[in-house]
Parts: structure tokens; C-alpha cells; sequence
């Protein structure tokens, strides 16, 4: 079967048109496009006329991979900016006009349930029971369990969300830095009343920002997926680069070689979120995993 992915979360879109046969899934074409969706929501409360020209244009060319692949099944997943807009209804008609469904805004929960699925199949060799974070641009996703989830939250903590409302200056400050710090420090509190995290025997980390994370701290010469997949990076790695992007200016960040454009200015935002999270839940290294959410969508719509 071959099954269509589309993850359009606050700060990208991405694609993963899929073949699903004998409990394997294989990649037929997997791109991702920086559109920051979710810019100024959290201020604003909607979506921007420049956000959804730039999410349709990438819809535009997704449509016609779908096609030219010749895809049986396709599902559209829009996440945290999308549960918050008052102006969904925009947004729903562009996307039904280029691609032919309607855009599926699910909860933090099924999130959270698609992220872990994504991951621990694309990484069967973590400890259980695994503790699965997933640091969107307006979210995170916390999620704990063997081969199914036992525990999931979300909440509203994400690098866009984090970068807009607390770290404006180039580079931040340190009062900033302690804003953000404070308000991530408590919605990790609200997640780990739900989620026991640190009863955790593996931590994996998934998304952009863990991955950009791990890029540095590995000193990559370049973004390299099988490098950094099931790649281990421990908590004192995760803390220096998370205090070396925050004490750079934006064009330090831009150069680095591993960095993408689109994560340049709000990568400071999820390097704190993620080193938060792993001193709060006393985790001494994060399992790095390229396979998330969109996997989950994909293995979801085999089974339907």
C-alpha cells in the first residue's frame, strides 16, 4: 500500500509519500518545507495572509508528488498552531482546494500517540519503557510506554512559541533566557504530573530541534540523518551547545553547517526546551531518532 503523510505543524510542513508492506515502511519521498505557519499566533491569535500563502505554495508542490507517486491514501495532520487560530476555516478550504482532503487539526494527545509510534517503530533498540519528547514549534509532546503509550501530554511550550514570547534580542538576554526558563520549567512540571518521566529507562528525542541539537553536538560536517539517527547525546553535550546558540547572534547561527534556514531564529527556543526537559527529568542522554510523527501518520492510514 502506498500511503501520503502530510505533518503541517507551527514551523514546518512536511511530506512523506510512503510504501507499507509486511510491516516495513519504505520511503518514496520524504521533504520537509520551513513555513512557519504558527508566526505571530501566539501574539495575534490567527493565522497571517503571508503564513498561508506560504503553507499553500508548499501544498501546491506536495499535491503534485501525491500524484506523480500515485499515492492510494492521504492524510493531512495539522497541529498546535492549528488548534489554536481563530481563522481555521481559511485555512481548511486552501488545503482541500490543493490536495483534495481536509486538513485533520487532531489534539495533543493523538499528537503525542502519533509521535510515540513514529519513533519507537523507527527505533526498536531503546530501553523500555521509553519516554518519547517532541519539541515542536508550538508544542511539545511528552509520551511514555513499551510498544504502545501509556502516558501522553501536551503542552504549550514549542521553539516558535518560546522564541516570540520571551526571546526577541540578538542574541537574548539573560533575563530572557530566565523568562523562557521559568515558563518551560512549568509546563514540564504540568507534563510530569501526567507523565513520569523520569521513571523513564530510555529518553528519545525527536524533531528539529533535537536533531540540529545532536548535528552540533556531533560536529557534523554537514546534516546527515543516518549519522544522527539512534545517535546517544548526553545531558552535559546537550547543555554547553544549548549555552553556546544562545550567547550567538542570529548570523553566527546562520553559519553554522548543520543549521537549516528556517531553524535559525528559534533554534535557541528548543535547545532550552530540550535541556530543560532533561534536567528536570534527571535523564543523562537523549536517543536521537529521525523517525516521528509522520511515520506515525503513515503507519496509521496503512491500518486503515
Amino acid at each position: 500500500m502506498r500511503v501520503a503523510a502530510i505533518d503541517c505543524g507551527t514551523n514546518s510542513i512536511r511530506l512523506l509519500i510512503a510504501d507499507v508492506a509486511d510491516g516495513v515502511l519504505v520511503d518514496v519521498d520524504r521533504r520537509m518545507e520551513i513555513v512557519r505557519l504558527g508566526e505571530g499566533v501566539d501574539r495575534t491569535g490567527g493565522f497571517s495572509q503571508e503564513a498561508l500563502d506560504r503553507t499553500f505554495a508548499a501544498c501546491d508542490q506536495y499535491a503534485e508528488a501525491i500524484r506523480r507517486e500515485a499515492a492510494e491514501s492521504v492524510r493531512f495532520v495539522a497541529t498546535s498552531a492549528s488548534r489554536d487560530v481563530t481563522n481555521r476555516s481559511a485555512f481548511a478550504r486552501g488545503i482541500h482546494q490543493r490536495l483534495g482532503v481536509r486538513p485533520d487539526i487532531i489534539t495533543g494527545d493523538e499528537e503525542a500517540h502519533l509521535s510515540f509510534t513514529g519513533a519507537v517503530r523507527g527505533l526498536p533498540g531503546a530501553d523500555s519503557p521509553r519516554l518519547v519528547v517532541d519539541i515542536g514549534g508550538g508544542s511539545t509532546e511528552f509520551v511514555m510506554g513499551d510498544f504502545v503509550p501509556q502516558h501522553a501530554i501536551s503542552v504549550d511550550i514549542g521553539c516558535v512559541r518560546m522564541t516570540e514570547r520571551c526571546l526577541r534580542s540578538d542574541p537574548p538576554t539573560t533575563d530572557e533566557i530566565a523568562t523562557a526558563t521559568f515558563d518551560i520549567d512549568e509546563a514540564i512540571a504540568r507534563a510530569v504530573d501526567v507523565v513520569p518521566a523520569p521513571q523513564a529507562a530510555s529518553l528519545i528525542g525527536v524533531a528539529g530541534s533535537v536533531t540540529t541539537v545532536a548535528a552540533i553536538a556531533l560536529d557534523l560536517p554537514a546534516y546527515d540523518s543516518a549519522a544522527l539517527h539512534g545517535s546517544v547525546i548526553s545531558a552535559e553535550e546537550v547543555d554547553e551547545v544549548t549555552g553556546r546558540l544562545l550567547a550567538m547572534t542570529r548570523a553566527q547561527r546562520a553559519a553554522l553547517p548543520v543549521m537549516h534556514p528556517g531553524r535559525v531564529d528559534v533554534i535557541g527556543g528548543g535547545t532550552l526546551i530540550l535541556r530543560q526537559i532533561m534536567r528536570r527529568t534527571g535523564h543523562a542522554c537523549v536517543i536521537v531518532s529521525e523517525h516521528d510523527i509522520l511515520d506515525g501518520i503513515a503507519w496509521a492510514l496503512s491500518r486503515e
